[in-house]
């Protein structure tokens, strides 16, 4: 796919994806991997993971981060009070931050922007305030800009996201029940006007039945949909 000029994007299902630049910078977002039952067999991930983000705490977002960032030498960047519960929990090296901020990771300018979802992480004390849901947004020197909604409902601002930073690439969330669904996944490809829209958090569990051929039924015209199957990339 000549926009993404080198970088290379992996699905491993749910919401997880692995990002990895041209010039060798791999980052990890929501990993979801030893209890997720779409995760790709087999898949053996790069011995380095550069930067692990977070777009919220809940489990099936962030089971796997202090394993992860342990074992591959990852900074985690997520919203403040995330960032810091995990280092609770483990995690040597974070990066906190918040809402319209900007990080720079190696060749890749990592922005937070709004996601509308419920955000609490729960261990076996309870649950816990970390933060708010969020999205980020990726702009890769000398590639493509990516924009990872996290868990969202459509929401109007997501035009702002166009404007401000223009996506070519949307990876959008489209089972339903807990996230938006097929129709509004849509209705936000309609407002983020990206080239390619890579569909997310989708047939992971029974309720969530939308998919990429929903989607692609109901985007604009102009924008590819991409059917993919976790373990598969682009």
């Amino acid at each position: 796919m000549d926009l993404l000029k080198g970088t290379r994007i992996t699905w491993l299902g749910h919401a997880t994806v692995l990002v990895q630049t041209a010039k060798g910078t791999n980052i990890l977002i929501d990993p979801y991997i030893a209890q997720n039952p779409k995760y790709p067999k087999n898949f053996v991930l790069p011995a380095k993971i550069h930067y692990v983000l977070l777009t919220h705490g809940h489990g099936d977002h962030i089971s796997d981060v202090v394993p992860i960032a342990t074992r591959h030498g990852s900074t985690v960047v997520a919203i403040y009070e995330l960032a810091t519960y995990v280092a609770a929990k483990g995690v040597a090296n974070t990066v906190g931050m918040n809402l319209g901020g900007t990080v720079q990771l190696n060749e890749v300018a990592a922005t937070m922007v709004e996601a509308k979802h419920s955000a609490g992480a729960q261990d076996e004390h309870g649950t816990h305030y970390v933060g708010v849901a969020t999205g980020f947004v990726l702009t890769i020197a000398g590639g493509p800009v990516l924009y990872h909604a996290g868990d969202t409902a459509v929401f109007g601002d997501m035009k702002l996201i166009q404007e401000l930073y223009r996506p070519e690439v949307a990876m959008l969330p489209i089972g339903g029940h807990f996230t938006m669904g097929s129709r509004e996944a849509a209705l936000a490809a309609h407002l983020l006007a990206p080239k390619v829209v890579l569909p997310l958090h989708f047939g992971t569990f029974p309720p969530l039945k939308g998919t990429p051929q929903q989607l692609a039924e109901l985007v604009d015209a102009g924008i590819q949909v991409v059917p993919w199957s976790p373990g598969e990339a682009i």
